[in-house]
């Protein structure tokens, strides 16, 4: 059975935060430094009273309006967060409730970060495909900034929050492809938070630094640089051959690669490593920086919306970092809406 990508939004918190407002925390820095090292110019950051619920709620509601559909029409939705609303229930119900959807429709959420939307598109086509659902709202949302600290020049000029939705279906504009997941949770302590929830509720206050010169901190989210870039290096080469062989595609018969927004140095690198052409590779972090899960979605919206991508079409997409895990798939775009 086909299953397709049917409808596609985002949403992106109104409060923007430049370089330059970066810099009154760091003042040894200077905006073409930030932007030169990550590629982003600018981040939306999520209001402090503003959770992933109602990030994923406002993509839900754009994309309904933007393709005229009724949430009556949903009979399964999946949230992709890693910073819920609440420890339980999961958001997903909460968000089933708000948007309007059946009671009679599936819901939950799912933990992961930067391959989360390719998991998500992964189960929603079996979903699909088994005949659970037929049409699946598949969510991704994530308000990193709240975990950083103030400290944190790094990941604070890196990361930006937001949302996407998507509608997967028995018909679309985008035909799902095979899948090729992986995971390796040996590397989970170089992305993590490690206080707050059940192996340690309160924090710590504890802190030191890495090899790399950068501060741990428990409480707050940690990201060791060379570690994540090396297991991405090593990852997404081995994941682009393995699609390729499942698909039984030659690389010169993608159009085009949408890879998880990490950062432009990152993605660069991958590019060469890979051996793929600067006009097929995806590239734009400048003004939303990573929104972790939402990336690739975002992404394939604006390539949609700007007419980077056609019908007849065949992309790549892949996500990867924490977990850590990875994953892709391949979409063959017909005609859009």
């Amino acid at each position: 059975m086909k299953v397709y990508i049917k409808a596609l939004s985002y949403y992106l918190p109104e409060r923007i935060v430049t370089n330059a407002e970066l810099l009154n925390d760091f003042p040894e820095w200077s905006v073409d430094k930030v932007t030169a090292k990550v590629g982003v110019t600018s981040r939306h950051l999520a209001a402090d009273n503003e959770t992933a619920g109602d990030l994923a709620e406002k993509a839900a509601r754009r994309l309904f309006e933007e393709y005229g559909i009724s949430p009556s029409e949903i009979d399964f939705l999946l949230l992709c967060t890693q910073s819920p609303d609440y420890f339980l229930p999961s958001t997903a119900c909460l968000l089933q409730h708000r948007l309007g959807i059946p009671v009679t429709s599936g819901a939950f959420d799912y933990n992961l970060g930067c391959s989360g939307c390719i998991y998500g598109l992964a189960v929603a086509k079996g979903l699909v495909s088994a005949g659970i659902a037929r049409n699946v709202l598949l969510l991704t949302a994530e308000t990193y900034s709240k975990y950083l600290h103030p400290s944190d020049k790094s990941n604070r000029s890196i990361f930006g929050d937001g949302a996407a939705a998507c509608l997967i279906s028995t018909d679309g504009f985008a035909e799902i492809g095979d899948f090729v997941c992986g995971t390796d949770g040996s590397g989970a302590e170089n992305l993590i938070v490690k206080t707050g929830a059940s192996k340690q509720r309160k924090p710590t206050g504890i802190f030191k630094e890495d090899e790399e010169g950068h501060t741990w901190y428990d409480d707050y989210l940690y990201m060791n640089g060379g570690a994540i870039f090396n297991f991405t290096l090593e990852t997404v080469p081995v994941l682009v051959r393995q699609l390729l062989d499942k698909s039984g595609s030659q690389k010169e018969e993608i159009d085009y690669f949408i890879f998880h927004q990490a950062n432009k140095f990152m993605l660069n690198t991958i590019r060469k490593v890979c051996v793929l052409p600067k006009e097929k590779f995806y590239v734009s972090l400048e003004n939303t920086g990573n929104t972790v899960s939402s990336t690739v979605l975002i992404g394939l919206k604006d390539c949609l919306l700007n007419g980077t991508i056609k019908a007849g079409m065949q992309v790549v997409v892949a996500g990867f970092g924490v977990g850590l895990s990875w994953g892709g798939t391949i979409l063959k775009f017909s005609n859009q809406n």
